[in-house]
């Protein structure tokens, strides 16, 4: 119980071994209004974890021997598919960091928004919210300008462009009719219609994205650096809190951020 008075949300770990997952549990660790029930990850555990942690087969065991609200979710697209009609058949919100769906995959998880919450969120950093909300007048007021979006990963990083990558893509389709060219090679002059997106992977980058405006002998640059994994845990942590009492449904990570 917080000092407050009130009882902490009680959240499993998906991916729990995982680099994202170690750094939710981790950071749950140093705050009072979350706690981590349990794990899951594919290797199981032996004792040594921070939390009691299962295979994905033993997720039923799991919810009934420790309280559950709300399932976060870092693994990969068949993991949280698999989850997903489990945590609908038992009531249990789902906080996904998550990224690379297909179309099917991404059809189970909305499917489950029907009988629970599901916040799905390419990324949990409270300033990449801004970028995207800065992103938008400037493209608007220079509407002539030529886009350019850039992005680094860590090297073990699987999908390509990222997941928030292809969110500011998609932000600037919602305002611009740009078609995407993803790097450039040999003689391809640059057309009017179209927005690079230039991807790479690199050491242990936690992530930087840049969105690039220009024209008219000036460029403009909004980007944005994460520092930490801690970033995205905190903001997938402040999600499950936010997300733990709502009704079923599909909600924004934006959401999170007016509210909090």
């Amino acid at each position: 119980m917080t000092d407050g008075g009130v009882e902490p949300t009680q959240i499993a770990v998906n991916g729990a071994a995982g680099r994202m997952g170690q750094t939710v549990i981790e950071t749950a660790a140093e705050r009072e209004d979350v706690a981590v029930a349990f794990g899951l990850d594919v290797g199981g555990g032996d004792g040594a974890e921070p939390v009691p942690t299962y295979r994905p087969g033993g997720f039923n065991t799991a919810v009934m021997k420790h309280d559950v609200d709300v399932v976060v979710d870092f693994t990969v697209p068949a993991a949280t598919a698999e989850l997903a009609p489990q945590c609908a058949e038992r009531g249990l919100a789902m906080v996904v960091g998550t990224t690379g769906f297909g179309d099917e995959d991404l059809a189970t998880l909305e499917a489950a928004s029907e009988d629970v919450p599901v916040l799905k969120a390419a990324n949990f950093s409270r300033g990449i919210q801004a970028l995207l909300r800065a992103l938008e007048p400037a493209l608007e007021a220079l509407s002539a300008y030529d886009v350019e979006l850039s992005e680094t990963h860590h090297n073990g990083k699987r999908d390509a462009p990222s997941g928030t990558a292809n969110t500011i893509l998609e932000t600037v389709q919602d305002h611009r009719d740009l078609e995407p060219v993803y790097g450039r090679e040999g003689d391809t002059p640059r057309s009017a219609d179209e927005v690079g997106v230039l991807v790479s992977r690199l050491g242990d980058v936690r992530g930087e994205h840049e969105v690039r405006l220009g024209g008219n002998d000036e460029v403009l640059s909004i980007a944005h650096r994460a520092e930490d994994r801690g970033v995205f845990a905190a903001g997938a942590l402040d999600a499950a809190v936010w997300l733990a009492d709502r009704d079923p449904g599909w909600y924004p990570f934006g959401e999170v951020i007016d509210d909090t």
